[in-house]
């Protein structure tokens, strides 16, 4: 994916920090906005991963710190949950202006119950999708019902927050009144997906029940089983942006288009993050990376593994061919392959001692009505599929220009 750092600006005039997330060769489809939980920031892991796994299904996604907290300006003991759907109501008017109008809500958390409330407000929004939300705001009063009434009382108070201080203003608790999220469901007409674990321990599931009660058609509900709140799990966080990316297409559709133009069969793009690098061969797309140690983010298979499997695949498509035309009942193939390098053996090249050799490992498994004979054979024709031959019996060019 690319990465933009932006910043646009709220009602208020305070600069809110940014990251916008796009495909890396390709025009996105479609935006979406990415709300943070209460009292976390756009770099939360959660927020992190599910929007850049987004991008696969061809969407940009914006995500943002609110108004007082990260990097964003202004002081978090000002802000409320009205605050929190006017910077939402901000962030969509900065994508309307510059890019395009978004489609998608997403809101983890409190986040999720305030994207609800800002779908109201955005008239370009289709359709909108909680992760473990509260059925209403006033869900995070038992985060400081210690120190209620210390805040009504001064005004603000120094409340502990998930581990972390936070002043919180006596207009945040007022404001948490004002706001009936059933009542808004019943006349809102959007898409929903709500996706919640039932072993959350912050926010229940009881909470995505009453949403799904309150909400119209269509709505649909995806239980996060055995995820915590906060899906720090990158396997739940994925899993949750591959659900939405399948269940976004029926409602918004039309995939992202190519934004490399090539007059060779493979074009390769380089992101803006780490190693994600978009591939585009033909009318295909997929993504090579690297590790997360050393310094990937792990969202494709990496050079070595997709040259591993052009030979796999070159050998499984040559066996099939042989064996149809032979007539023989060649029911399954799977090839197994993996990459090193080595050093021959003295004795085996005296010549070039020492001598840095690749070696590919390739393992067939044939299932079928086979005998020895027939399986001998296709081990022999395996060797012959022209992946296998360019890279062992012909003399490799690689020619490299800089395009003008």
């Amino acid at each position: 994916m690319n990465t933009k750092k932006i910043s646009f600006t709220n009602s208020e005039g305070m600069k809110l920090s940014a990251r916008l997330e796009l495909p890396i060769g390709l025009q996105a489809a479609h935006y979406a906005i990415f709300a943070h939980c209460f009292t976390c920031g756009k770099g939360i892991k959660a927020a992190t991963v599910i929007s850049r796994k987004l991008t696969q299904s061809g969407f940009g996604v914006l995500r943002f710190d609110f108004t007082g907290l990260g990097q964003s300006e202004g002081a978090f003991e000002d802000t409320n949950f009205t605050s929190n759907i006017s910077d939402l109501v901000a962030a969509a008017a900065y994508l309307s202006e510059f890019y395009d109008a978004p489609k998608l809500l997403v809101g983890h958390s409190l986040g999720g119950t305030a994207v609800l409330h800002a779908a109201a407000e955005i008239e370009s929004i289709e359709a909108m999708c909680t992760i473990g939300a509260p059925a209403e705001a006033s869900h995070v009063m038992h985060h400081i019902e210690g120190s209620k009434d210390e805040i009504l009382l001064k005004g603000k108070a120094l409340v502990n927050i998930g581990g972390r201080p936070f002043n919180v203003g006596a207009k945040f608790i007022t404001d948490l009144e004002k706001h009936s999220t059933s009542s808004l469901l019943m006349m809102l007409r959007k898409a929903i997906l709500i996706m919640h674990s039932p072993q959350d321990t912050i926010v229940s599931i009881d909470n995505a029940a009453a949403i799904y009660q309150a909400a119209w058609h269509p709505k649909s509900f995806i239980s996060l089983d055995s995820a915590d709140h906060l899906l720090q799990s990158d396997t739940d966080a994925e899993y949750v942006a591959q659900m939405i990316g399948v269940w976004i297409s029926r409602y918004v559709g039309h995939p992202a288009k190519t934004s490399i133009e090539t007059t060779e069969d493979v074009a390769v793009q380089l992101g803006s993050d780490g190693f994600t690098t978009e591939i585009v061969a033909g009318e295909h797309s997929l993504l090579a990376d690297e590790p997360l140690e050393i310094g990937g983010n792990n969202m494709g298979p990496t050079p070595y593994q997709l040259l591993n499997a052009a030979l796999g695949a070159c050998t499984a498509m040559t066996l099939k061919m042989y064996a149809e035309r032979k007539g023989w009942p060649l029911d399954k193939v799977t090839v197994h392959l993996s990459h090193s390098h080595s050093y021959m053996a003295d004795a085996a090249n005296p010549e070039s001692k020492g001598s840095k050799v690749d070696e590919f490992k390739r393992i067939l498994e044939i299932k079928g009505d086979l005998d020895g004979e027939k399986r001998g054979k296709l081990l022999e024709i395996a060797s012959k599929c022209p992946v296998h031959r360019t890279l062992t019996e012909t003399e490799v060019k690689i020619t490299t220009q800089l395009k003008q």
